[in-house]
């Protein structure tokens, strides 16, 4: 784990988005077959007025295992920067997976030399507390060269 990382952690709703503290990047794990989407994809695709879908839609980005895609907020969020990790096809994930896909979202982050993010655990990941914490750290903070992580929680999941 990163020997710095200081971490928050924050209910999943749309106007947490807005107070959060001034963070560099929030990175959202979207399946290539989950539509519409959900989580913190689906609020800042609205809050981004359908961008994120649009480029569903177009094939740019389709949620792929491989996919990543990097795209600005515009000022729709205060948060300047976006990291769409791809998922692939998925259901219920399994918590190899979860850690798999933290890790990748978190190499990703390195290369860009982010610092400061907001992450949800990937949808889907139907996890007890203590293990999500465990995907947490074994999964992104093992991997992630911050010094800090806002992670966002779903609604109604005990915080980790």
């Amino acid at each position: 784990m990163a020997a710095q990382v200081e971490c928050s952690h924050h209910p999943l709703r749309l106007e947490v988005l807005d107070d959060l503290p001034p963070l560099e990047a929030l990175v959202v794990f979207i399946a290539e077959n989950e539509r519409p989407l959900v989580g913190a994809a689906g609020f800042l695709d609205w809050r981004m007025s359908g961008r994120l879908s649009r480029l569903l839609k177009s094939a740019f980005f389709t949620g792929a295992s491989d996919d990543q895609l990097l795209v600005t907020t515009e000022g729709a969020l205060p948060i300047p920067r976006v990291f769409a990790v791809g998922m692939g096809r998925t259901g219920i994930l399994q918590r190899e997976r979860v850690d798999a896909l933290l890790e990748r979202a978190a190499e990703i982050l390195n290369r860009a030399g982010i610092k400061e993010v907001a992450l949800e655990l990937p949808p889907g990941a139907a996890l007890e507390p203590e293990v999500r914490q465990s995907a947490l750290k074994q999964g992104f903070l093992k991997t992630f060269q911050g010094r800090r992580v806002a992670v966002l929680e779903p609604a109604g999941a005990d915080a980790i």
